[in-house]
C-alpha cells in the first residue's frame, strides 16, 4: 500500500471538514468548548492512522536473524487499538501471534510493532489479522504462522445492536497451523493459558 503523504496543505482541509461536520451536527464550532476541536480531531486522526505512513521494512529494521531453531515462538496478549473503516469508531483488543521458524527468527519486539503498523489504519479486524500473518510469512518464510485477534467493537456496543459484552475473534492460519491440527491445538492452548508467576 502506498505511503500517505501528510502535508501542511491537507491539515487545514481536514480541520475545515471537521468544522463543517460540527455544523451539520447542529453545533457552533465558534463556541468556546469547540474552537480548538477541529485541530484536536485532525491531530488525533493523523495519530490513529499513522500506519499508512510507516514502512514495514524500516519497522523490521534488519531484525531477522538466521538461527537453527525450529520450535514454536509465540508473542501473545499484544494490545492493539484501531478504527473500524465502516463507522470510524474504535475497536480494540489483543493479538496473539505464533510462528514455527525454518531457519529465521525475528526480534520479539518487532512482532508488536508489525501489529501496530497495521492497526493504525482504517481497518477491519479480519483484514488486520491476515495482514499480520502475511507480513510474517513473507518476511520469515517459516514453516507456519498463526494470528488470532480478539476485539471489542464500539460500533457494536455504542450503536447498532448495542451489545456491550460481545467480542469478535478472527484468525489467520498458514502452513503447519493450517495443515496440522496438533500444532494448531498447541497454539490455541498456549494463548489461553495464564502465565505462572
Amino acid at each position: 500500500m502506498p505511503k500517505r503523504q501528510v502535508t501542511r496543505r491537507t491539515a487545514p482541509s481536514m480541520e475545515d471538514s471537521i468544522r463543517r461536520l460540527l455544523v451539520d451536527l447542529g453545533e457552533d464550532p465558534k463556541r468556546e468548548g469547540l474552537r480548538k476541536t477541529p485541530a484536536r480531531v485532525a491531530e488525533s486522526l493523523r495519530f490513529l492512522t499513522q500506519g499508512y505512513a510507516q514502512d514495514l521494512e524500516q519497522t523490521l529494521n534488519g531484525a531477522v536473524f538466521r538461527e537453527n531453531y525450529s520450535e514454536m515462538v509465540i508473542v501473545r496478549d499484544i494490545d492493539f487499538f484501531s478504527l473500524c473503516e465502516h463507522h470510524l469508531l474504535p475497536f480494540y483488543g489483543k493479538c496473539h501471534v505464533a510462528y514455527v521458524p525454518a531457519g529465521k527468527l525475528i526480534g520479539l519486539s518487532k512482532i508488536p510493532r508489525v501489529v501496530e503498523v497495521f492497526a493504525r489504519r482504517l481497518q477491519m479486524q479480519e483484514r488486520l489479522t491476515q495482514q499480520v500473518a502475511d507480513c510474517l510469512e513473507r518476511t520469515l518464510e517459516p514453516r507456519g504462522v498463526a494470528v488470532v485477534t480478539e476485539a471489542y467493537h464500539l460500533c457494536m456496543s455504542m450503536r447498532g445492536v448495542e451489545k456491550q459484552n460481545a467480542w469478535a475473534v478472527a484468525s489467520a492460519m498458514r502452513g503447519l497451523f493450517l495443515k496440522d491440527y496438533r500444532t494448531r491445538e498447541e497454539f490455541v492452548g498456549l494463548i489461553h493459558r495464564r502465565p505462572t508467576s
